[in-house]
């Protein structure tokens, strides 16, 4: 039944267990069993009130029984008279029986359509399961879907969320491949240099309609500076002579409207030119 990550999810057999306990201490209902549905089975593994252990690990399938009729029907169904009913197959007789259960009453745990557990509900005695007891296991089986559904939504947002983190790639790590795309268009031939500076742009992301015009060699140069780099750092980055990179950062700064080499950078990329 659990889908989600086994470590920070709840085993839902558990909350199930615990369902069958408050059923019993409410309900007055001698036997109680149930298990969750894997893949295309049923495996029967909690229980209160059974005498044997000839249930337990019990694989019901869809169709087969009261509890596999019920689960492909999606909705309680049940029997008076379990030796005898005609209305369902015999396949577990054998345990059923040596637990002397004489009338049984089977609900679904149905979440999104699907039928995720099932609950028994069984008296040893061959009369109608009375109508407190169907709305106490109903009521347990709605509690117990809205818990399922409620952990499959944790699990789902927990699963975009890690998938989310584990497809992001830092800023810092777009910074220097941005770098590096420019400085590698800068000595590239021009075919080259066109596809190096198309995939640096895809970076940067779209410029903004307002966007002021910087030159390519000012673009090199910031996207150095935005790494930390000294303007003699990026002057050997690039190939360029110390003054020249000055030169484009003065440019560059004159056409953002801004002092400082830092806040050249930090306008830079508040309008998309670099990332």
């Amino acid at each position: 039944m659990s889908t989600g990550s086994a470590v920070l999810r709840p085993r839902d057999t558990d909350v199930l267990r615990a369902e069958l306990r408050q059923l019993a201490t409410r309900g007055g209902i001698p036997v109680l069993f149930g298990g969750e549905v894997h893949g295309d089975g049923l495996v029967l593994s909690e229980f209160v009130g059974t005498r044997t252990g000839l249930l337990r690990g019990v694989v019901v399938r869809p169709s087969s029984g009261l509890g596999g009729a019920s689960m492909v029907a999606g909705r309680p169904l049940s029997v008076a008279d379990y030796r005898n009913a005609s209305t369902i197959t015999h396949d577990y007789d054998v345990p059923v029986l040596s637990e002397g259960i004489g009338s049984v009453l089977a609900v679904p745990v149905v979440v999104d359509g699907v039928a995720r557990a099932m609950l028994y509900g069984a008296y040893r005695s061959k009369a109608p399961i009375g109508g407190r007891a169907v709305d106490l296991m109903i009521d347990s089986g709605r509690r117990l879907a809205d818990e399922l559904r409620i952990r499959d939504e944790v699990d789902r947002r927990l699963r975009l969320r890690e998938a989310h983190a584990a497809s992001a790639v830092s800023p810092e790590v777009i910074r220097e491949v941005y770098a590096e795309l420019r400085r590698l268009a800068a000595d590239a031939e021009p075919g080259m240099r066109n596809q190096l500076q198309r995939l640096a742009e895809q970076l940067a992301g779209d410029p903004r309609p307002e966007q002021v015009s910087l030159t390519p060699r000012e673009r090199d140069v910031l996207a150095q500076v935005a790494l930390g780099c000294t303007n003699a750092e990026a002057a050997e980055r690039l190939s360029l002579r110390p003054e020249t990179v000055k030169s484009y950062l003065r440019s560059a700064a004159t056409k953002l409207g801004t002092g400082t080499r830092f806040e050249s950078v930090s306008r830079a990329r508040l309008r998309g030119l670099i990332p």
